[in-house]
C-alpha cells in the first residue's frame, strides 16, 4: 500500500489543537446559526462536535454576534468543550476585534477575506489591525482568499501586466494566479507585521474543481505555510459531496492539505453535521484517518437473487455506528478494523479473507450456507434464519478477543 507523505508546513496551534505537518488532516465546519442567537449556534456546535468536527467556525459580523460568540464560548468551555471556535470576519473585522475585546480574546482563531478589509490604504491599515489584534491575543489567523470576493485593485493590477504581456494568457489563468498572489502577499504583509509562522493558515477556494486544485497546487509550491482545503460553492447533497471529494482527493493524495471542509448547501432535514461525515469517510478512504471499522460490501449483481446481503450490510453498518463511543473507550485501534459483507461466491470469498472478519452470503444458485472468515480462514459456516445474529456474536467475541 502506498504511504501518502504530507508536505511539511510549520506546526500551527489553534487553542489546544495543532494542525500542520506531523499532525493528524484536521476537519473543520461552520454553523449557519446567527451567532447572536446563542442557543442554536451551540446547538448546532455541539452537534457539529459529536460528529467528529475539530475546528467550529461562527459568522462574526455585528455586535450582536460578537457579544453573542462570548456568552457562547463561555457555555462550551463551562460544560469542557474545548474546541477551537474560529471567528469569520468579513468587511468589518478590524471595527468589531477592536471594539469587543473579549470576543477577540476568547476566539481561539480568526478568518480574515483580503478580498473583504477595505480598499486602497484602507486595505493594509484594516489588514494591520486585525493581526495586530491576533498578535496582542495570541490568536491563529486564517487568511481565507475566496475567487468570489478576490480583490478587485490586485485582479486588476495582474489583468493590466497581463495585457501588456507578449503572450498575454486568458482571464481564468490570470484570475488563478490573482487567488495565489493576494494569499502570498497577504501572508508576507502578516509576517512582516510579526504574526508567527506558527500561527498563519492560507487558503484558496474556488468553486471549479479544475480550478481550486491548479490554485492548491500552486500555493503549496509557492510557499510552506500550512493549507486549509475546501471547494467553496460545491453544492448540495450528492453534487456537493461527489465535488469536494474529488478535488480534496486530489490534493489530499499529493500531500498537501491541513484542515478540509466539505462545505454543504442545507437540505431540508439533513443535519448540519453531514458536512463532517463526508470529511470523515474522505479521509478514512484515503488511508488518512480511521474513525470507525469499514465495512466492504458488494454493489449486487445477477447473481444475489436475495437481498438479504444488502439488508445485513446495512444492519452491521448500524450496529458499528451504535456500538462505536463504547467501543472506542475499550478497543484501542479498533477504527481501523476491516469488515466484509458480501452477497455471492464470486468475490465473496476473497474479501473475506482480505478483512479481519467477513461473511459471503449465497447467490443465485449457490448452496444455502454462508462461511464466516477470520484473518484469512474460514472459520465457521452459518446457516437458517438467524445468520444475522450468530454473525454479530461472532464479530463481537472477535473484537474482544482481538483489541482487548
Amino acid at each position: 500500500m502506498s504511504v501518502i507523505h504530507r508536505r511539511k508546513t510549520p506546526v500551527v496551534h489553534i487553542g489546544h489543537l495543532s494542525l500542520g505537518h506531523g499532525d493528524p488532516v484536521r476537519i473543520q465546519s461552520m454553523t449557519d446559526t446567527p451567532t447572536a442567537d446563542v442557543q442554536a449556534t451551540l446547538a448546532q456546535t455541539r452537534e457539529l462536535i459529536a460528529a467528529g468536527c475539530e475546528l467550529v467556525r461562527w459568522t462574526i459580523n455585528d455586535d450582536g454576534a460578537a457579544k453573542g460568540a462570548v456568552e457562547a464560548i463561555r457555555s462550551l468551555r463551562a460544560e469542557g468543550i474545548t474546541t477551537p471556535i474560529i471567528g469569520d470576519f468579513h468587511f468589518n473585522g478590524h471595527v468589531l476585534l477592536k471594539n469587543n475585546p473579549k470576543t477577540a480574546g476568547l476566539l481561539d482563531k480568526y478568518r480574515i477575506n483580503p478580498g473583504n478589509v477595505g480598499r486602497g490604504r484602507l486595505h493594509d491599515d484594516n489588514f494591520s489591525q486585525i493581526i495586530k489584534i491576533a498578535i496582542d491575543n495570541g490568536k491563529a489567523v486564517r487568511i481565507g482568499v475566496n475567487w468570489g470576493s478576490l480583490d478587485q485593485e490586485l485582479l486588476t493590477e495582474l489583468m493590466d501586466i497581463n495585457a501588456r504581456s507578449s503572450a498575454p494568457k486568458d482571464f481564468s489563468e490570470v484570475t488563478r494566479e490573482a487567488m495565489v498572489q493576494s494569499a502570498l502577499r497577504s501572508a508576507e504583509y502578516a509576517l512582516k507585521l510579526g504574526l508567527s509562522r506558527q500561527k498563519l493558515v492560507l487558503s484558496v477556494k474556488m468553486s471549479g474543481l479544475q480550478d481550486m486544485v491548479a490554485v492548491y497546487e500552486r500555493l503549496a509550491r509557492q510557499c510552506d505555510l500550512a493549507l486549509h482545503l475546501g471547494l467553496t460553492e460545491a453544492g448540495g447533497d450528492l453534487k456537493g459531496a461527489v465535488s469536494s471529494s474529488a478535488a480534496l482527493s486530489i490534493l489530499l493524495q499529493q500531500g498537501i492539505g491541513d484542515t478540509i471542509r466539505v462545505s454543504l448547501t442545507p437540505q431540508p432535514n439533513v443535519p448540519r453535521s453531514r458536512e463532517v461525515e463526508v470529511c470523515k469517510e474522505l479521509l478514512q478512504s484515503l488511508g488518512l484517518r480511521y474513525f470507525s471499522p469499514s465495512v466492504t460490501s458488494c454493489p449486487g449483481c445477477g447473481r444475489t437473487s436475495s437481498d438479504y446481503f444488502q439488508y445485513l450490510a446495512r444492519d452491521i453498518n448500524a450496529y458499528i455506528k451504535l456500538k462505536m463511543p463504547l467501543w472506542q473507550k475499550q478497543y484501542p485501534g479498533i477504527e481501523e478494523m476491516k469488515i466484509a459483507v458480501m452477497g455471492c461466491v464470486v468475490n465473496g470469498p476473497g474479501e473475506s479473507r482480505h478483512a479481519h472478519i467477513g461473511i459471503s452470503l449465497p447467490g443465485a444458485s449457490e448452496v444455502p450456507i454462508a462461511p464466516v472468515y477470520m484473518d484469512g480462514k474460514e472459520y465457521k459456516t452459518l446457516k437458517g434464519g438467524h445468520i444475522k445474529e450468530e454473525f454479530i456474536e461472532i464479530l463481537e467475541t472477535y473484537i474482544k478477543n482481538r483489541y482487548s
